[in-house]
């Protein structure tokens, strides 16, 4: 194991990882320069399309150090590549357990964002060693000598230890890797006896095997595969294991490393990080955080992981019922490559069947709502998002609602309470006085400011999570040219002064389009959202009437006026009566529809409110 060197790449979004992650894959010949292409490790297609990593992705690169004390020797090195979106944060966590240091990446351009903050406090928090790198050196917009400032005095690091590359050009990555290999401890294993007996011995496997389970993936022929790193003993194909958490036993059908595509192996040992073809193919048994385990082990199960907590929800219903079965299965199959979302079955007496799902935040939502359209051909309906509240009614009654239609009525609730967030905004100097009135008006309290560097400010901020989904990231952006960044986490319940709005088409509500929003500002939302649907909606052959209803009362409206046939264009000539009694007749027809009809909303309707679309 003195050889081995566990590493990840931790940063703010676009800091340039993925790119980095290529030149080492370069540099240590890991990848054919023909196979060699930009963002190597962002294999999913979502990835390469939106330029940004949504799943950690594990390789093994060998490297021979050409300086230094370790200069001429063989060293593996075991990078995991992380996602920098804070709405990935699990995968972030889960990446670091299996790791003994981390690169943590600075754009050199932009400088400490909200997000550096918050991964080097993972890392810290897991007592890895960190080191501090400055990238995209090669830019004419780098600010080389200034960034280096703020990250001495935030990230708390000596000037000496950062280190200068250029993803891009590659220049002074082969130097990172060799103070990869310097400054990152081997791996331990507290049974190194038994593996080193069992290496004596040339066994292939022992009974102080023990690994931990840090990701894992479906395939059809192969059941589940789990990416373990291996934390005692050796493993090797057709040895008996037993997932520790599940009670479950298995087979070993394959071992082998990332490089970066599977590749099989004769073993795995301690210190290594690989993967297990187990074969099993019933869900709910192989889970992120378990520890495995040779059958005859007696050795305790490890720490695992946090369950990760859901801060948004929505509900994803089949656009055809006739695919309530395939959207359960696309569920239970992209849970075993993403176990961060949660979902249950529910129902809808406008939708049909469909589950309810948490996530951890907005973009983790439009992830696997396209995930799921694009890998197993589904057409949905996705509500619009909401957070969980704390209903209490007057009868004294304290209940979580996680979807705004199951509200009480107006009149049977007595308090609410909403989860709030502690944020951290960073933002050039010149922003901090146009971001005041933004914070405002998204209910925010200002706390602590606090000045870095030659031109950027910190921000301490607490404000209603619900306040987070109204765009607000968006909004901050826009405010300050793209150049302020934030991290949140939440924080406490807080009593609110909100209600549930909803929006009836035809004296009919559709539960879809409830959300809970604030009293000060429903009557605005309540006229934004008829306004809207009034706009997206398709005229119905009979005149339509589109509500909004809030506080017990009807807040707006407005009319559709019906889909109007011409049934007189075949008459040519004649008395006007004719004509008079044909419309007259219409005009019955449509009358009688109106008592009768139901609108029918087309699935784009629903996807259109949801994103806002005019």
């Amino acid at each position: 194991m003195d050889h081995i060197r566990n590493f990840s790449i931790i940063a703010h979004i676009d800091h340039g990882k993925s790119t980095l992650a290529d030149r080492m894959l370069e540099i240590t010949h890991t990848v054919e320069p023909r196979k060699m292409k930009d963002r190597v490790l962002d294999d999913m297609e979502l990835e390469q399309e939106r330029g940004i990593t949504i799943k950690m992705r594990p390789v093994r690169m060998q490297f021979e150090p050409k300086a230094g004390d370790k200069k001429g020797q063989k060293f593996t090195l075991n990078l995991i590549d992380t996602p920098g979106h804070i709405d990935f944060y699990y995968e972030v966590s889960r990446a670091l357990k299996a790791v003994e240091g981390s690169i943590l990446l600075v754009d050199s351009t932009q400088g400490v964002q909200a997000q550096t903050l918050t991964t080097l406090g993972m890392a810290k928090a897991g007592k890895l060693v960190i080191i501090p790198v400055l990238t995209k050196i090669d830019s004419p917009l780098a600010r080389i000598e200034e960034v280096k400032d703020e990250m001495v005095k935030l990230l708390e690091c000596d000037r000496n230890d950062i280190i200068s590359v250029s993803g891009k050009t590659g220049e002074g990555v082969e130097a990172l890797l060799e103070e990869v290999v310097r400054r990152v401890p081997p791996p331990k294993s507290e049974f190194a006896g038994a593996t080193a007996a069992s290496v004596a011995a040339n066994t292939p496997a022992d009974a102080n095997f023990r690994a931990l389970v840090f990701d894992f993936q479906y395939s059809t022929h192969r059941g589940v595969i789990v990416y373990v790193r291996v934390l005692d003993g050796r493993v090797a194909k057709n040895t008996t294991l037993l997932f520790k958490a599940a009670d479950e036993k298995f087979t070993a059908l394959e071992v082998g490393i990332f490089a970066p595509q599977e590749q099989p192996k004769d073993y795995l040992e301690a210190g290594e990080i690989g993967y297990i073809v187990t074969g099993i193919k019933k869900p709910g048994i192989a889970s992120v955080g378990d520890t495995i385990t040779h059958v005859r082990s007696t050795l305790p199960a490890l720490a695992g992981y946090m369950t990760p907590k859901p801060v948004v929800w929505a509900s994803i219903y089949p656009e055809s019922q006739d695919d309530f079965a395939q959207l359960a299965t696309a569920l239970d199959r992209l849970r075993l490559s993403d176990s961060s979302y949660s979902y249950e079955e529910e129902a809808s007496g406008t939708l049909g069947r469909g589950f309810r799902c948490g996530f951890l935040g907005m973009l983790h939502l439009e992830i696997i709502a396209e995930r799921l359209r694009r890998e197993f051909k589904l057409d949905l309906v996705v509500t619009s998002p909401s957070i969980s509240y704390i209903v209490t009614t007057k009868k004294g009654v304290r209940e979580t609602f996680y979807s705004p239609s199951l509200f009480p009525d107006f009149g049977e609730i007595a308090q609410i309470e909403e989860p709030w967030i502690d944020m951290i905004i960073i933002t050039p100097n010149a922003y901090v006085s146009q971001l005041m009135p933004l914070l405002y008006d998204h209910e925010a309290e200002v706390g602590d400011t606090t000045t870095f560097g030659d031109d950027r400010t910190s921000i301490a901020v607490h404000m209603p999570l619900r306040e987070l989904m109204r765009n607000f990231f968006d909004k901050i952006k826009s405010q300050t040219s793209g150049y302020a960044s934030l991290s949140y986490e939440i924080a406490e319940f807080r009593k609110a002064d909100v209600c549930k709005l909803e929006l009836l088409v035809a004296d009919e509500p559709v539960e879809a389009f409830s959300r809970v929003v604030s009293v000060r500002r429903v009557e605005e939302e309540a006229e934004k959202s008829v306004e809207r649907l009034a706009n997206v909606l398709p005229r119905q052959q009979f005149e339509t009437k589109i509500q909004g209803k809030a506080l017990g009362r009807i807040i707006s409206s407005k009319t559709l006026s019906a889909l109007r046939k011409d049934v007189t264009g075949y008459l040519s000539g004649g008395d006007i009566t004719r004509k008079m009694k044909l419309l007259e007749k219409q005009k019955k027809g449509k009358k009688k529809m109106k008592g009768h009809g139901t609108v029918n909303i087309p699935q784009d309707v629903f996807i259109k409110m949801m994103k806002g679309d005019e």
